[in-house]
């Protein structure tokens, strides 16, 4: 089976997340830090932001997968995957960036709950749906 659409934005998912990994050992080097963040405040928030992005995105990109897979509507999959895309760019940026609270940090992880919110929802829904018809 050939998911072009979830291929398409895992492969750009993936090429984010080597990044946000090549900032986080140029920091590592940089700083002669191999294990932790050594106190370092740019490696804690860099390390975070890797994490964050290790720990939403590949769950939401399997529910992405089954809804292409299973249903297939273009749209729904596009607005899915642009959402979890720019959620982690933005949350990522937001925690590059500022210390605290943002603005990216938020729409960062509301684009990124709601991707994740809507594709569980969208899957339970058609599943229920086929059960009936």
């Amino acid at each position: 089976m050939v998911l072009p659409i979830t291929a398409f934005y895992a492969s750009l998912l993936g090429l984010c997340y080597l990044y946000l990994s090549f900032l986080v050992i140029g920091v590592r080097r940089s700083a002669r830090i191999s294990l932790g963040d050594g106190g370092n405040e740019d490696l804690r928030r860099l390390g975070r932001a890797h994490g964050n992005f290790s720990e939403y995105v590949p769950i939401t990109l399997i529910l992405i997968a089954c809804f292409e897979a299973n249903y297939g509507q273009v749209l729904g999959i596009h607005i899915l995957a642009m959402c979890l895309l720019f959620g982690r760019l933005l949350h990522a940026y937001g925690l590059r960036q500022h210390e605290g609270a943002s603005w990216q940090r938020l729409v960062g992880m509301l684009l990124t709950f709601a991707a994740l919110f809507l594709s569980a929802v969208a899957n339970l829904v058609q599943l229920h749906l086929d059960m009936l018809g």
